[in-house]
């Protein structure tokens, strides 16, 4: 795998114009990751003339947690405590004095005012542009080897989700439950949950992002489960909404069917050359329709990866395309306050037509079913 994370490195240098002679700071830990193969914790990854240097804090690394590290990358370990990303300066002015590079790129939107501060005070010659989200933008469209780290990290989420389905929920908590979920990710080889686990029983229901109580599950409830699993560094996410014990009401039927409707016509819109906006339009619009308008999320998907949020967004002010391998989520939500509502969410990947269209990662029924 070396050569896959030089060749990525590679096309870093081409968006930044490390042709003139500057270097890069990458210190998103994601982000190092994706560029080294491994990102122990607060390491950062100096792109320099001529070398790579990957600068990790003196203590003992996880290997599981931080990745294989690209053999062509040379691995420094500052003999001192102190900031990786300092040290990476002090590198530089070293080279420079021989000559280097005397503009250093970083990524501002992941470095604190102190950091900044330390960088330009222990290097007041190098001059400190910024990379602009460029490694994010690289990392937008998945290799087949990523996409299949998600599509792994799908089936570990679907079975998790199934075991559960198959066992007793009413008169368990949400806590209870959204613990029961986690623990059932990493049985199956998860590295653990995408995300924070939730579980939204009767008037919780519905809602995005909801931090599991101590409610208990109750007949006639709507449940919705959010979870997604992490394998390998990629993460993936699920959501569903199921009735306990009972047959639904006609106003959960009623609910169900549009979000169900509306999150379809989300999926079959996610081919190449798409707009993100129009993908989002196509969602929102279905359920704006039917007077949920104002309380729509956002966003109706977006893209995930190393990050369980990342580009594109499908989102109103969108502007860009969907391009072919680029895994998104659709999850569209309506959450009627104090009754409940619904969620589902599907992580999938856009294909051209003549492959199939939109590949499916999360398989697990979109059936209202009763449990």
């Amino acid at each position: 795998m070396s050569e896959v994370y030089a060749a990525r490195r590679a096309r870093l240098r081409e968006s930044y114009g490390a042709h003139r002679g500057a270097a890069a700071l990458v210190s998103g830990p994601a982000n190092v990751r994706y560029l080294a193969g491994g990102a122990p914790p607060g390491a950062v990854l100096l792109l320099a003339p001529g070398e790579d240097v990957l600068l990790c804090p003196p203590a003992p690394v996880d290997e599981a947690a931080a990745g294989r590290v690209g053999e062509d990358l040379r691995v420094v370990v500052p003999g001192e405590p102190g900031d990786p990303a300092v040290a990476a300066a002090l590198l530089l002015a070293d080279a420079g004095r021989s000559g280097g590079a005397g503009t250093l790129a970083v990524e501002e939107g992941h470095l604190t005012v102190a950091r900044h501060r330390a960088l330009a005070a222990a290097v007041p010659e190098l001059r400190l542009t910024d990379l602009a989200g460029a490694v994010e933008q690289l990392r937008v469209v998945k290799d087949e080897e990523e996409i299949s780290r998600l599509r792994i990290a799908a089936e570990i989420a679907d079975q998790a989700l199934g075991e559960l389905l198959e066992s007793i929920l009413v008169g368990r908590t949400e806590r209870h439950l959204a613990l029961e979920l986690e623990r059932r990710l990493v049985d199956h080889g998860a590295d653990g949950p995408a995300f924070p686990t939730s579980v939204a029983t009767g008037p919780h229901s519905g809602r995005p992002a909801h931090r599991p109580s101590d409610r208990r599950v109750e007949e006639g409830d709507f449940l919705t489960v959010g979870l997604g699993a992490e394998y390998r560094g990629y993460r993936c996410s699920i959501a569903r909404t199921f009735v306990i014990g009972t047959s639904p009401a006609d106003w959960q039927i009623e609910l169900y069917e549009l979000v169900f409707a509306a999150q379809r016509a989300g999926r079959e819109a996610l081919l190449p050359g798409a707009g993100c906006r129009d993908v989002d339009r196509t969602v929102r619009g279905r359920l704006a329709a039917a007077g949920h308008a104002e309380a729509l999320d956002p966003c109706t998907g977006h893209g995930v990866g190393l990050e369980i949020v990342e580009e594109p967004q499908l989102a109103p002010a969108s502007m860009g395309k969907l391009d072919a391998c680029v895994p998104v989520t659709v999850g569209p939500g309506v959450h009627l306050p104090g009754r409940g509502g619904v969620r589902i969410d599907d992580t999938l990947v856009v294909r051209p037509e003549a492959d199939g269209g939109p590949e499916l990662l999360t398989i697990t029924t979109k059936e209202l079913l009763a449990l």
